[in-house]
């Protein structure tokens, strides 16, 4: 009998184990192997009031093909919902005023409109911008924050760039690599663009995106605009991330090991070994294949001993903590709430939150009970100290926020506190290259695949995207060299 090993449990892990037994078929064994003591990873849906309510990733680009397609092979297409035409706010300088339009991931192009945003000096570093001589070197990268504060000065990073960026990596544009964050921008201006405005102006164009779109697509929560064609542009499930992961269990046939921990890989008889368990009573387990869709430190750590090259790319992607903090009140109590659906917080705001979903007004299914449910987004790369307080601190801070932001007094019905820690891969200077060098080492060994958010995107499309790859590449080299047999 032919075994593939899928190391963990989260929406890489499942979908790898779907696409191995569509293709391996059902005499194959699909072990999935999860250090957690429940499926999902990042992906949760909770009981908030009575209603499911996702406190990790929310929504997906449906623009990308990836989920749809899940959800169709699953029985689920029926599932899919569209959020409201509710548009998103930004709260900077003291004030929360409308998303503004044309910008590329918060980089300002020839027709951003940012009044009420920055202020005048800021507009006026905005405007100097096109006139100034930009040093650029294709192929390179550099950190998104140091670039944008040297071209158009801190409000641009601090006000814009840093709540849309600092949403999808719980990070600060300061860290962030140019490259892997905003391609597109990167694009640009190895084609030559003359300035950063002009370059986002250009990868705009090139991507159809209209301006001010927002989704809370990742597992953090965070909002970011992203390119739009004509229809629908993000969706979510409806009941929650929790039916596509129960689907998954059961669509997989897997053999499903919650509570497991891999403690070690090394090379076996024709195949591979597995360290499981306790360090004091290990068990092996035999497979044929294995699939590490773990996070980049569990990564490290299994790849060193065996793909050292590997384990040391994986050593450098760094990693962030967050929590989302979830709120459910009566309408009634809420009704100054404003109609939008949610506010970003600029990094230089005296607040803790660093966005807000007005979940109830973004998706209309979550609304229909007569309550109004929220979430906010808590913690950045660097500030986990912040995140070092108990849960009912961390629930005062956000209520606190919630009087500034949306003038909310009252006390919530209910409340839900979900922590992250280390959930967010850190897209850094050079990431893309630490991935090749990371995927081309793992490239030569044979049935040993890598998958995840840790690769080419932590949107939920992008970690589905790389584990069918992953399982693709399994199936087929399985296919050539069928295993000989287990006693």
């Amino acid at each position: 009998m032919t075994r593939v090993a899928v190391v963990g449990g989260g929406i890489s892990g499942l979908a790898a184990a779907h696409r191995l037994r569509t293709l391996l078929g059902p005499s194959a064994e699909v072990v999935v192997l999860e250090q957690r003591d429940r499926l999902g990873g990042v992906l949760r849906t909770v009981d908030l009031a009575g209603s499911p309510f996702d406190v990790g990733a929310e929504a997906f680009l449906v623009r990308r093909p990836e989920v749809p397609a899940l959800l169709t092979e699953l029985g689920l297409r029926d599932a899919l919902t569209r959020p409201t035409a509710a548009t998103a706010t930004i709260r900077a300088g003291g004030r929360t005023v409308g998303l503004p339009r044309g910008t590329l991931m918060g980089v300002p192009g020839r027709d951003a409109v940012l009044d009420g945003v920055l202020s005048p000096a800021g507009l006026a570093a905005v405007a100097a911008e096109p006139a100034t001589p930009l040093d650029w070197e294709p192929g390179g990268d550099v950190a998104l924050g140091a670039l944008l504060r040297d071209r158009f000065g801190p409000e641009v990073v601090d006000r814009i760039a840093d709540p849309l960026l600092g949403g999808v990596y719980a990070g600060r544009v300061d860290t962030l690599g140019l490259r892997a964050t905003v391609p597109a921008l990167a694009a640009a201006l190895d084609a030559g663009a003359p300035s950063l405005t002009a370059a986002a102006s250009t990868g705009m164009a090139a991507s159809g995106q209209r301006a001010g779109t927002l989704a809370a697509g990742t597992p953090a929560g965070g909002a970011v605009p992203q390119p739009v064609a004509a229809g629908p542009v993000f969706g979510a499930v409806r009941g929650g991330y929790g039916a596509l992961v129960a689907a998954l269990v059961t669509a997989s046939a897997a053999t499903v090991r919650t509570g497991t921990t891999v403690r070690g890989l090394r090379r076996g008889d024709g195949g591979w070994r597995l360290v499981l368990g306790p360090a004091p009573a290990p068990e092996l387990l035999d497979a044929d294949a294995v699939v590490l869709a773990v996070p980049a430190p569990a990564a490290r750590r299994l790849l060193e001993p065996v793909v050292p090259a590997a384990g040391a790319a994986a050593g450098r992607i760094a990693s962030a903590s967050s929590a989302v903090v979830a709120l459910a009140y009566r309408a009634a109590d809420v009704a100054a709430m404003p109609g939008t659906s949610g506010c970003l917080v600029a990094a230089d705001e005296p607040l803790s939150v660093k966005g807000v979903t007005h979940a109830s007004t973004k998706w209309a299914h979550l609304g229909d009970d007569g309550l109004v449910r929220l979430r906010a987004s808590v913690g950045r790369f660097g500030e986990e100290a912040s995140l070092q307080v108990d849960d009912a601190e961390l629930v005062a801070r956000v209520r606190a926020d919630l009087r500034v932001l949306d003038g909310i007094e009252a006390h919530p019905v209910a409340s839900l506190v979900q922590r992250w820690g280390g959930g967010l891969p850190q897209y850094g200077v050079g990431h893309d290259g630490i991935v090749g060098a990371l995927e081309s080492a793992v490239a030569g060994v044979a049935g040993l695949e890598v998958a995840g958010a840790m690769l080419h995107g932590v949107g939920v499309p992008a970690c589905v995207g790389t584990a069918r790859a992953a399982a693709e590449r399994v199936a087929a080299a399985l296919v050539r060299e069928p295993s000989p047999g287990r006693a």
